[in-house]
């Protein structure tokens, strides 16, 4: 085996993800490419074609020449405009194209992985066009990235599943990996606090973010005695709003919130970490 160890598992949930949304996508007649998604300005042709052109992007090929219209309320920054090339550029794209190409970069893309030698510490063009980042994090965002996106046109086309998945569990950890980000930057929880952040449903978890004397947020398994904040949220309300799907008001009713409203509203306000 060519591939690094560590690399795997980030693959193996990126291929699980993309051929769940190949399998998703393959049957829809024409009409239902246009569904609307929970992303806002795209329809469920346009997920399709942003995994597509950020797979192609990894491969290597070069971005479209492409002038966007004016008139995209959703296009508010230099980021958006970024992402929105790959999917404007396809949405004049049939059903029968756009999955033949999505068939086709997933061959494309399983085979460039499958003969990777690089080392996890190897430095690669980040996603999206961003800074370089290691080719494990790469990876890792990838899968994060591509089974979100399975999440949006399962629930646009109304077909649940692989919540428990092993890209959930890679979007897990980002998650987690996020939340002391959220409680300090984002909510400005004042030091000596803690926040415990209870999921249940497919996936489970019991995290506990304290903030220490200077500002700092750490997250681990531990339980607090005294949190200022608890959340208790099943799964896929917390992928909801961690991803930016739904505004807190929306679900308040799948939220239950115990503590200190003020910085739990604070909290839930900031608590979208994708872009």
């Amino acid at each position: 085996m060519t591939v690094h160890p560590s690399l795997q598992t980030y693959i193996d949930a990126w291929s699980h993800a993309i051929e769940a949304i190949s399998e998703l996508v393959t049957p829809l007649v024409e009409g239902e490419w246009n569904r609307a998604t929970a992303c806002p300005g795209w329809s469920v042709r346009d997920v399709v074609s942003h995994v597509i052109g950020l797979e192609c992007e990894m491969l290597g090929d070069p971005r479209p020449i492409h002038s966007l219209p004016r008139d995209l309320y959703h296009v508010r920054n230099e980021l958006t405009r970024y992402m929105e090339v790959q999917v404007d550029v396809r949405r004049c794209h049939t059903a029968p194209e756009m999955t033949s190409e999505l068939e086709y970069t997933l061959i494309r893309r399983s085979r460039q992985l499958r003969n990777e030698t690089r080392q996890p510490d190897a430095r690669v063009r980040g996603p999206l066009g961003g800074a370089e980042v290691s080719l494990e994090e790469c990876l890792r965002l990838r899968a994060f990235d591509v089974w979100v996106h399975e999440q949006d046109l399962r629930r646009a086309l109304r077909s649940p599943g692989n919540l428990d998945s092993p890209g959930a569990m890679v979007a897990r950890d980002v998650l987690i990996e996020a939340l002391p980000g959220v409680v300090t930057e984002g909510a400005g929880a004042p030091p000596h606090t803690a926040v415990v952040v209870d999921v249940h449903g497919p996936v489970e978890f019991m995290r506990t973010v304290r903030v220490d004397a200077d500002g700092r947020g750490t997250v681990s398994g531990s339980p607090s005695l005294g949190p200022a904040v608890t959340f208790v949220l099943d799964w896929e309300t917390y992928v909801l709003l961690a991803c930016g799907r739904v505004r807190p008001a929306a679900v308040e009713d799948r939220v239950k919130v115990e503590g200190d409203q003020a910085l739990a509203d604070a909290i839930l306000r900031g608590f979208a970490v994708t872009p």
